[in-house]
């Protein structure tokens, strides 16, 4: 399955976003919310609700994209995302700031770097892990002309 390369980083500006507040306001709990978004778009980015709002809202407005990625580097990315979310969630609610800081930070990092620059670190993790055991992906494809 491809996806349209404007969906995961419209999530990533909203990540950002909450992650951001998480950790301004070291709230665990918004941390620990970002990490369900996360997991519910690890198992598919369809189930996600920013993917769900870039949907519905933003991509009708969009002409059609010039490029498609593959999912599993998406979705690998999530699951990255969901590691540090939790980890962040549970050392603000488990009473261990710095845990909670430095997790949220790194998450929130590599979530603006996807919506400001396009740069999805899990992604590229992802990618250079296939090239290494010999399976190299293509990241992006031209899309189907309509």
């Amino acid at each position: 399955m491809l996806l349209d390369p404007r969906g995961p980083r419209f999530a990533a500006a909203l990540t950002t976003v909450v992650l951001a507040a998480a950790l301004v306001t070291g709230s665990g709990w918004l941390a620990l919310a970002q990490a369900v978004v996360f997991a519910l778009t690890a198992v598919h980015p369809r189930l996600g609700p920013y993917g769900l709002l870039f949907r519905l809202l933003v991509a009708p407005r969009l002409a059609p994209p010039a490029e498609l990625e593959p999912l599993a580097p998406v979705r690998f990315a999530q699951l990255v995302g969901l590691v540090f979310a939790t980890a962040g969630a549970a050392g603000w609610l488990a009473g261990v700031p710095l845990l909670g800081l430095v997790a949220t930070a790194a998450a929130l990092a590599a979530a603006f770097l996807n919506a400001a620059f396009g740069l999805c670190l899990g992604c590229e993790g992802y990618l250079a892990i296939r090239r290494l055991t010999g399976r190299p992906l293509t990241a992006r494809v031209p899309a189907p002309s309509r």
